[in-house]
Parts: structure tokens; C-alpha cells; sequence
């Protein structure tokens, strides 16, 4: 046997070593190992065209999603129990002004608008992504997912997960505030 050979399990223990370390330096630092990055972040909506989930037939493309204000996209399913979870700080947040974009996901169009008028409608526009194409140009993991876009259409901000008061003040209303000024 190779005498080399044996050092392999060696240099494997000692490269995960050094890795981990890496990784518990950056954690030290404040990185959020849990945090999803956009590479859409400071990039335009992707382009697309997709129907109106309540009125079949009516089609809108990006141009939908920047009218001079920020906006929040946000990404759900009736599949998807967390989003029955936000669903009502959605419906707080839309009765406070704020412009919420529905992007219904790989989801059965019945059962949406049936969710839609049990539940309340937040959404200023809701959007029917039932093959998810928007969904995978976005970058989305699963639902919910939110955008935060500027008054031109620029993705600023993502988060995965529910929407709440604690996401809400501490990473989103920062930011919603910053770009209400931007935008033509």
C-alpha cells in the first residue's frame, strides 16, 4: 500500500478544520450564515408576463411593479402553512398604505382566490405564477419569499420567511423608508 494514501483522511480532518474556523470567524463578525443573499439585489425585476390571479386572461408584465413607489413582492401558496401564519400582518400592513404585490406560487388558482376572500386580500395586485417561472427567475427557496422593490422596479431587499412586526421594523420599514424618495 502507498504510504501516501495514508495521509488523505489527514488532509481531509485538517481542511474541514480550517473551514469550520473560517466559517466561526465570519459568525464572530456578524455574518448571518442563515441570511439568503439575492444576486437579483440592486438588479431589475426579471422580465415576465404572467396572468392576474383573479381575472384569467389579463396579462402584466414588470412594468406592474414600478410606478415611482417601493413596493413589497410578496411570494405565497395555500400550500405553504407559514403563509397562512403572515397572512394577517399582510392584511396590517396593506391597511396602513403600504403597496403589497401578491406573486401566488405553483399554487391551484381556485384555492388561492378562495384564500383571498376568506382570509382578506392585502394584495394591491395579485399575480399567478403556477409554474413558478417568476419564482425561479427571482431565486426563490419556497414560499413566503418577500421583495422589497424601489419606485423603478429595482429589487433593494429580500427575505425569506414570514413577514412580520419584528422583520417588519428592524430590516424592511429602514428601507421602505429610504427608497419612498427614489424612483421617477
Amino acid at each position: 500500500m502507498n504510504k501516501k494514501l495514508l495521509f488523505i483522511p489527514l488532509i481531509v480532518f485538517l481542511g474541514l478544520v480550517i473551514a469550520f474556523m473560517v466559517q466561526l470567524q465570519r459568525n464572530a463578525q456578524g455574518d448571518d450564515p442563515t441570511s439568503l443573499e439575492s444576486a437579483l439585489i440592486g438588479k431589475p425585476v426579471p422580465k415576465f408576463k404572467l396572468e392576474s390571479l383573479d381575472i384569467p386572461g389579463k396579462v402584466y408584465d414588470q412594468a406592474a411593479l414600478h410606478d415611482g413607489k417601493p413596493m413589497l413582492l410578496n411570494v405565497w401558496a395555500t400550500w405553504c402553512p407559514t403563509c397562512y401564519a403572515e397572512h394577517q400582518f399582510l392584511n396590517k400592513l396593506s391597511a396602513q398604505g403600504i403597496r403589497v404585490i401578491g406573486l401566488n406560487y405553483k399554487d391551484e388558482r381556485n384555492k388561492a382566490i378562495k384564500w383571498l376572500n376568506d382570509l382578506g386580500n392585502p394584495y394591491a395586485l395579485s399575480l399567478y405564477d403556477n409554474n413558478g417561472m417568476l419564482g425561479l427567475d427571482l431565486g426563490v427557496y419556497g414560499a413566503p419569499e418577500t421583495f422589497l422593490i424601489d419606485g423603478d422596479g429595482i429589487v433593494r431587499y429580500r427575505h425569506a420567511g414570514d413577514l412580520n412586526d419584528r422583520i417588519w421594523e428592524e430590516e424592511i420599514k429602514p428601507l421602505w423608508i429610504k427608497y419612498q424618495g427614489s424612483g421617477s
